[in-house]
C-alpha cells in the first residue's frame, strides 16, 4: 500500500485526507493508495514517524513544522528555499528526503483569480502572521509586486504589530490572514484588526478554510469587502503536491 499524509498539531480541521481520499478513489488508486493524518506535537517524533509507516511515499507538513522540518531534510527543492519553509516532502528514488513548498503556487494562482482586473502594482498588503504559511505569501507578493507590511504581535525590525494597523488600513486594500486564529474549533475568533475601518475598497484573503466563511471574512463582508478563503488554495497545493510526488528526479 502507498502511503502519504500529513504532519502537523492538531490536525482536526484538515481537510487533507478527505481531499486525496476522494482522489484516490476517482483515480482508480483507492486499493493501492491511502493518506492518514499523523498528528505530531514535537517534530524531533518525525524519525519515529518515518520508521513506523515504512510504506510512506509522500508527506504534506502544516502548522507548526513547516520551518522546524528542514532540519530533518537531506535537500531541499528551489521552491522550498525561496520561501524558507516546507510544506511537501518528496521520497526521492535514492531514498533521500526532499523539502518542497506548493503554499507558494497555491497562493500566488488563487490570489491573482481572486484581484482579476486589478493593478497589482498599486496595491498595498498586510500580511498577519509572519510564520511558514506566512512566507510563502510574502514570496508571493514580492514576485507579484504587491508591497506589503506583516504583521505580528510583536513589533520588530521585520514587523509591525496589530496595535498599528488602525493608522494603515485605509492605504492598506488587501488584508491577508496567515495566522491559525479562527480556525475550527476556535470559529469564534478572528485577527485583532479595525473592521468598523474595512470598506467596499477592501480585499480580505484567509488562509483558513475550515470554515469556509471564517469570522475575519464576515466582518469584511458586512463592511462591503471582497473575501475569499483558503480552500481553493488548498486543492492547488494539493495538487502541486500530487505532482510532485509522481515526477522521477
Amino acid at each position: 500500500m502507498n502511503c502519504f499524509g500529513l504532519i502537523g498539531f492538531p490536525l482536526g480541521h484538515s481537510f487533507s485526507k478527505k481531499y486525496f481520499t476522494e482522489k484516490f478513489e476517482q483515480m482508480g488508486l483507492s486499493e493501492s493508495h491511502i493518506y492518514k493524518l499523523f498528528e505530531l506535537s514535537d517534530i524531533q517524533k518525525f524519525p519515529e514517524l518515518l520508521k513506523s509507516e515504512p510504506n510512506l511515499k509522500g508527506i504534506n507538513v502544516t502548522i507548526p513544522h513547516k520551518q522546524a522540518i528542514m532540519p530533518f531534510l537531506d535537500g531541499l527543492d528551489a521552491s522550498a528555499e525561496k520561501v524558507g519553509a516546507v510544506n511537501v516532502i518528496k521520497f526521492a528514488e535514492n531514498g533521500k528526503l526532499i523539502g518542497y513548498n506548493s503554499d507558494y503556487y497555491g497562493f500566488k494562482t488563487s490570489l491573482e483569480t481572486f484581484l482579476t482586473n486589478l493593478n497589482l502594482n498599486n496595491i498595498k498588503s498586510l500580511v498577519l502572521g509572519n510564520g511558514g504559511a506566512g512566507k510563502a505569501v510574502v514570496a508571493a507578493l514580492k514576485d507579484l509586486g504587491i508591497s506589503y507590511k506583516t504583521v505580528s504581535r510583536t513589533k520588530s525590525e521585520e514587523n509591525i504589530c496589530y496595535d498599528e494597523i488602525p493608522a494603515l488600513i485605509a492605504d492598506y486594500q488587501l488584508i491577508i490572514n496567515c495566522s491559525p486564529v479562527g480556525t475550527y474549533p476556535k470559529s469564534d475568533q478572528c485577527p485583532n484588526i479595525p473592521y468598523e475601518s474595512l470598506t467596499e475598497n477592501h480585499y480580505l484573503y484567509d488562509l483558513v478554510y475550515n470554515p469556509l466563511e471564517t469570522l475575519f471574512l464576515q466582518k469584511g463582508k458586512e463592511k462591503g469587502a471582497k473575501t475569499h478563503n483558503g480552500l481553493p488554495m488548498l486543492h492547488l497545493q494539493a495538487e502541486k503536491a500530487w505532482e510532485i510526488w509522481n515526477t522521477p528526479q
